[in-house]
């Protein structure tokens, strides 16, 4: 017989009775804490696995230096490739230049593996891929160069990663790892016996710094400060990456001006990287905040924020810029056949063929325009010599403002055949036919509610003055109200014309409870809010370049 012990038998409770019997000593919880901490020596600061520096996943190392500063990025391949086909290009297996990394030791990995759990029952735990896989690890390291003369443009270049020149001096002497460090060395016997005798130390070090630190005086930042060139350089790259992580870039919100200047050098890099596709949509939603002062500034600089909307690809300011573009032809051509591509320049000028075809089947019309009588037949000189005079006044002030200017005399020249020469130079320089922005206020005048713009009261006088047998009160009355019928025969003519899709005067419209109609300036952009030239042009979804390019 086997005798039992004389102590009761202690049942233990369930889990939750357990747990809270532990918890209600604080004494215990604390030592545990205190047995994990670390006590090998210096910080016990634990590396972050986010943007900028992936320190556990990241595999593409960009170092972007200017003006004596650095910033250095530890990112993802898959990201960059997917956003940058300059990336995709370079990681490729034909241009990379991508350094394999040695697989750390079974031992080491063991110890790698603990030490991720350790950290994952704190809640903070961080995947390591490749910790466990026979896979050989690669990365990729990038430098900006600055190029080697001042009209350079700065390029990222790939060099091997871990070779001399790196971040630190560590990863010029040994392999670096794909988390920022040295590979574990060979000799773990002697890296054991190194860290003991290094706990020792440390620990001694850091209390001696803490005391020197308190007498030692404050450093003081000795670099010379960032040009602006230099600091857009650096706000360029760290926004495009931002971008890449899909973070908001850092842009002027208050001036539009400035925020003009940062959107476009932002974009002429994603251009230069190919990645114009990603970071076009957050410029486009930046700028469209500003609404009615980016309308203002689009009719000021029409050709340059057409550049803007053609590289962003934003619809909306594409066709704000490009309806500011086409109803001032030719105004700015040159500027626009310099830096466009051809498919923006076709795009302009079907608009533009568009846009004079309606005004010359409009102008037409209106020279066709007359008067008729209490019999319906139209006047002339016998039936109504005073109405024929006003439907001759009309016509004449329409030829007047829709017609070039005439041919000037040419040059004096005292040989015949020089004389010649010179004349068929001027005729050849002087165009055929009014630029697209005079006809628009031509027509804008015509299209006006009251028509006041033009053949007034005192106008019509003195043309009746010309003939003084027929000039009086009731012929001036009379003469008056005739030219009124045709003025406003002439605004439902060019009705059409006068249709608008500029958000600008939409939403002047939209505030003011008025039309298109409110006044003609001979600005760009009258007091009123309306532009004097034609701004009726459509653009349709099929007209978009990046819509043809695809």
């Amino acid at each position: 017989m086997v005798s039992q012990p004389d102590q009761p038998l202690t049942l233990r409770g369930p889990s939750s009775v357990v747990s809270a019997r532990t918890a209600s000593r604080p004494h215990a919880s604390s030592r545990s804490k205190r047995y994990n901490r670390s006590h090998a020596g210096g910080s016990s600061y634990i590396p972050q696995n986010e943007f900028p520096v992936f320190s556990h996943s990241g595999d593409v190392e960009v170092l972007i230096r200017a003006g004596g500063r650095e910033n250095r990025y530890l990112l993802h391949k898959h990201t960059l490739t997917r956003c940058s086909g300059f990336f995709e290009a370079s990681t490729s297996q034909e241009w990379s230049k991508a350094s394999v990394l040695p697989l750390p030791e079974p031992s080491s990995r063991e110890l790698t593996r603990i030490g991720e759990e350790a950290a994952g029952n704190g809640g903070n735990e961080v995947a390591r891929p490749g910790a466990d896989s026979p896979t050989p690890l690669k990365r990729w390291r990038y430098e900006l160069d600055p190029g080697s003369s001042h009209d350079d443009i700065p390029m990222l270049i790939q060099k091997e990663a871990g070779t001399p020149g790196s971040a630190s001096s560590a990863s010029s002497t040994q392999p670096s790892s794909l988390f920022g460090g040295a590979v574990a060395s060979a000799n773990t016997a002697t890296a054991r016996k190194t860290a003991a005798h290094s706990h020792t130390h440390s620990t001694s070090a850091f209390f001696r710094s803490v005391a020197n630190l308190s007498l030692s005086p404050t450093k003081v930042d000795q670099s010379p400060p960032l040009t602006q060139a230099d600091a857009d350089l650096l706000r360029d790259y760290d926004n495009l990456f931002r971008i890449f992580y899909n973070y908001p870039p850092v842009l002027d919100g208050i001036n539009i001006a400035d925020a003009y200047v940062q959107c476009k050098s932002l974009l002429t890099l994603a251009d230069q990287y190919d990645a114009l596709a990603v970071v076009g949509p957050r410029v486009d939603h930046h700028l469209l905040q500003f609404q009615s002062r980016l309308w203002k500034q689009i009719a000021k600089y029409p050709v340059s924020y057409l550049r803007l909307g053609y590289l962003s690809r934003s619809k909306v300011i594409f066709q704000e810029a490009l309806i500011h573009v086409v109803g001032q032809w030719p105004a700015g051509e040159r500027s626009i056949r310099h830096s466009f591509p051809d498919i923006v320049l076709d795009i302009i000028e079907d608009k533009v063929d568009e846009l004079e075809e309606t005004v010359s089947r409009i102008e037409g019309r209106l020279f066709r325009l007359s008067l008729t009588n209490s019999r319906g037949e139209r006047v002339s000189p016998g039936s109504s010599y005073l109405d024929w005079l006003a439907v001759s006044f009309f016509r004449q002030w329409l030829a007047d403002n829709t017609s070039p200017p005439p041919l000037p005399p040419p040059p004096p020249s005292s040989s015949r055949g020089h004389s010649s020469r010179s004349a068929a130079v001027v005729v050849a320089s002087i165009p055929t036919a009014p630029n697209l922005a005079s006809l628009g206020r031509t027509y804008r005048t015509l299209g006006s509610v009251a028509g006041a713009g033009y053949l007034g009261h005192d106008e019509c006088k003195r043309f009746l003055k010309l003939t003084p047998e027929l000039y009086s009160r009731d012929n001036l009355r009379r003469f008056e109200k005739r030219i009124d019928e045709l003025k406003s025969a002439a605004r439902e003519i060019v009705r059409p014309l006068m249709g608008s899709e500029l958000e600008l005067e939409l939403e002047r419209c939209a505030t003011t409870g008025g039309n298109n109609d409110a006044g003609i300036s001979n600005a760009p952009v009258a007091a009123s809010g309306m532009t004097s030239y034609l701004t009726c042009v459509r653009v349709m979804e099929r007209d978009l370049p990046w819509a043809i390019e695809d």
